[in-house]
């Protein structure tokens, strides 16, 4: 799959980094409340995005309703490889930030396409993003500025 990046060149390396280590993630198995020690066998939506993101020094909480704190917020139109995109999704967490829940997060491919741990397909899989955004957007972040 080419992907075009159009990013600062010191972030190019980084950005290649965390969808080369997405990739090979590929098909690891779906486990809801997977832990990194279960990494890279078992995920689930945060734990990949976490794992995926260590990988280039980027230390992120557990939750994805803690993960949508992180990084520049953006808009869709916006979106460039690498960028996290949250949704409700069917499980969700609240707080008082986030009253209506967050629940799901994928990580942008480009070409409309994203990676996600994801209960539904039972693995890390890739997805159009019109699919994803059918659970409710609640944020988009650029962790890789």
């Amino acid at each position: 799959m080419q992907i075009q990046i159009n990013r600062a060149q010191n972030q190019e390396e980084k950005v290649k980094k965390v969808l080369s280590i997405a990739l090979a993630c590929l098909n690891a198995k779906y486990k809801y409340g997977a832990t990194l020690d279960e990494a890279p066998h078992y995920f689930d939506c945060s734990s990949f995005v976490k794992f995926v993101f260590a990988h280039v020094n980027v230390n992120l909480p557990r939750c994805s309703i803690e993960q949508i704190e992180c990084g520049i917020p953006i808009s869709l139109n916006e979106l460039q490889p690498a960028d996290l995109i949250f949704v409700k999704g069917n499980k969700f967490h609240t707080n008082d930030k986030w009253p209506n829940g967050v629940g799901h997060v994928a990580i942008y491919l480009g070409n409309n396409k994203v990676i996600h741990a994801y209960g539904k397909a039972g693995c890390v899989c890739i997805t159009p993003l019109d699919e994803l955004l059918t659970h409710e957007l609640r944020g988009v972040r650029r962790l890789l500025v």
